[in-house]
């Protein structure tokens, strides 16, 4: 069975490999020259990030880059997280809960949340207990919390002062005030995902229906804004970019590393080792979000 498996040609599999392959040779092609010999392992690691960054994963192209994760780390790495490369605060989401981390480096537990959201502009965070929505301050204060059973997928957007908190609970997509007021119900119907909001068009959610489709509703009049929305919009990030834009951080989970890598030139590599047990988990931890500067 696993013979016959390996046989099947995936559609697009062979233009996505050779499209990787390309980033990869160019990537190599590009290295400054150096009398020492160097590990091939971070330019691959560069190209699987580029690859992100350019928008070229489709289905089999993702599976190119997960064959590459499950063999690849960056060797010249830091044992410890001692600052981050870019101006920002991480969001980070382990068994032991969720945290912050500065650019120092300096961590902070918030508490015992499973998943977690920076609120637009970085002032908040929600975050997501079992059968709690709560929204706190960057240093752990509690602000507001909401009792509801399962609540998962916590999304904060909007504008600076005027926000909504997209969250799951239930089986139902709910929507409430970033101030903790009127809760409600958007869409029974919904499938289980991630929402996203649309930051540049007010108060619109893109969340995908369970019948496969993806729609895109103002939360305020639940007017459905369109029923066929890319479904790109909802695809889960396999790289988070920096506030600034000129650097993004993936979590490299069969090698315990997190790996930031510079957009611009000269390209840099930043590796970082030993990640889950810095944030005392068992589990490769979750990146959040890197949102903006205090």
């Amino acid at each position: 069975m696993r013979h016959e498996l390996e046989q099947i040609e995936v559609p697009g599999e062979h233009e996505a490999r050779e499209r990787s392959w390309t980033i990869v040779r160019a990537a190599y092609a590009e290295r400054e020259p150096s009398e020492r010999r160097r590990s091939w392992k971070p330019i691959v690691v560069l190209a699987g990030v580029a690859v992100v960054a350019a928008g070229l994963l489709s289905p089999p192209g993702r599976a190119v880059l997960d064959e590459i994760r499950e063999v690849v780390g960056v060797e010249r790495s830091q044992p410890a997280l001692f600052s981050l490369p870019a101006p920002g605060r991480l969001l980070v989401t382990a068994d032991s809960g969720t945290w912050v981390v500065e650019q120092d480096g300096s961590k902070r537990l918030l508490g015992p949340y499973r998943e977690a959201s920076w609120s637009p502009f970085g002032r908040f965070v929600v975050a997501a207990r079992a059968n709690e929505l709560v929204a706190l301050t960057p240093d752990g204060t509690v602000r507001w919390s909401l009792a509801r059973p399962d609540v998962r997928l916590p999304r904060w957007g909007g504008t600076r002062t005027d926000t909504r908190i997209a969250y799951f609970s239930g089986g139902q997509l709910r929507v409430v005030g970033g101030d903790g007021e009127g809760d409600r119900v958007l869409d029974e119907d919904a499938a289980a995902r991630a929402p996203a909001w649309q930051q540049e068009s007010g108060h619109r959610l893109a969340y995908a229906a369970r019948d496969g489709s993806v729609r895109v509703v103002d939360v305020d009049t639940g007017d459905v804004v369109d029923r066929d929305a890319a479904v790109s919009l909802l695809e889960p990030q396999a790289a988070i970019v920096s506030p600034d834009r000129r650097w993004t951080v993936v979590g490299w989970a069969d090698a315990d590393q997190l790996v930031f890598t510079r957009l611009g030139r000269p390209r840099r590599v930043h590796a970082v080792s030993n990640v889950s047990a810095q944030f005392r988990s068992r589990s490769f931890p979750t990146i959040e979000g890197w949102c903006c500067a205090p």
